[in-house]
């Protein structure tokens, strides 16, 4: 029996999902699994069984309701039995349609908009812990007749470091802290001066300090950090996402924004210190497995105002990520290494 999943971006929301269905397989070891997703992804699933990788290519074949209808002719060969549309967009949507239109049964992610808007909006905010996004997942699979309990508990997934790599991972008794600084949104972003503060602090404690994700720009401060620290290395442009995987799950802790690399080292069962400005785990998105009392957060009454990151603080002149003290997160670092 085989199920077609479809989540199509962005990085964070395809890892949770790959969270998902490593529970999912585990439960259901008779279902085959179609996993529709951006080929950039497909490392997210290499270690599910029964899984069968499918990409998009939404800016070539695959655009436009043309270029969709080519992606339900190559996705009807599986035979499927069942569609979970995990995206629930305007491109995941028409794609389920027309299996629909055959007498596919399928069922699509409800996001919880209301909620939502009332947990966001700037009057009369019911701030209150919502559905986990993964639990949102988990639904969709329970509307199509499968049986799906998470354990919301980490689980470690080592895998071989890359040769590049190993040199650094020789010395096994000191710890290993990855930094995610950088995030799709600004507003979800750490002060750069106060992050280094952070890195600064933790160089001199002779903490290994690795440094993921982001572009080209990022990668030039990831770099200057490289130089400035002796204990600092720069992952950016430097692995690939299979690789970047291997490299996480060797990690003591990572130290993540409201970001994809909170995700990602969930998935290889890393503790993550989160940070959190205009956006709160409240919303749903707290990494897979993570704990609510390892955000660090500002409590002020205009929070949260945005799901995503992509608004600005409303919380008054100096948004509210800057005014936590690199001390404080420096010594909540201490605290998990040193005791667990």
């Amino acid at each position: 029996m085989k199920i077609i999943i479809l989540r199509f971006s962005s990085m964070g929301d395809v890892a949770m999902v790959a969270s998902v269905l490593v529970e999912f397989s585990a439960q259901n070891p008779e279902a085959e699994l179609i996993m529709v997703s951006r080929g950039v992804f497909k490392s997210f699933f290499d270690d599910i069984p029964n899984l069968t990788f499918h990409a998009i290519q939404p800016k070539t074949i695959h655009k436009g309701v043309f270029g969709l209808y080519q992606l339900f002719k190559e996705l009807l060969k599986y035979n499927p039995i069942a569609i979970a549309d995990l995206h629930n967009n305007l491109r995941s949507t028409l794609l389920a349609t027309f299996f629909r239109l055959i007498g596919i049964k399928t069922e699509r992610l409800n996001k919880g908009r209301s909620e939502k808007r009332a947990l966001t909006r700037k009057n009369n905010k019911i701030v209150r812990p919502l559905k986990l996004t993964v639990e949102r997942y988990a639904d969709v699979f329970k509307k199509l007749g499968f049986n799906l309990k998470l354990s919301h508990q980490l689980v470690k997934n080592i895998k071989r470091i890359p040769n590049d790599a190993e040199s650094l991972f020789s010395e096994t008794t000191i710890k290993k802290i990855g930094i995610s600084p950088f995030a799709q949104h600004v507003y979800k972003m750490y002060p750069i001066v106060k992050m280094e503060m952070v890195i600064r602090e933790l160089n001199a404690l002779n903490y290994q300090i690795f440094i993921f994700g982001g572009g080209e720009e990022e990668k030039k401060i990831a770099e200057k950090w490289q130089d400035q620290f002796v204990n600092v290395t720069n992952f950016i442009g430097k692995f690939t996402l299979a690789e970047e995987l291997a490299i996480i799950s060797h990690l003591n802790l990572m130290l993540s924004m409201d970001s994809s690399g909170m995700h990602i080292a969930s998935l290889m069962g890393v503790p993550v210190l989160s940070m959190w400005g205009p956006t709160h785990p409240y919303a749903g998105f707290l990494g897979y497995g993570q704990k609510l009392e390892d955000c660090i957060q500002i409590d002020h009454p205009a929070r949260p105002n945005s799901i995503y990151g992509n608004k600005p603080c409303l919380c008054g002149d100096e948004p509210c990520i800057d005014l936590i003290e690199p001390k404080v997160v420096v010594n909540e670092i201490i605290e998990r290494l040193t005791h667990g």
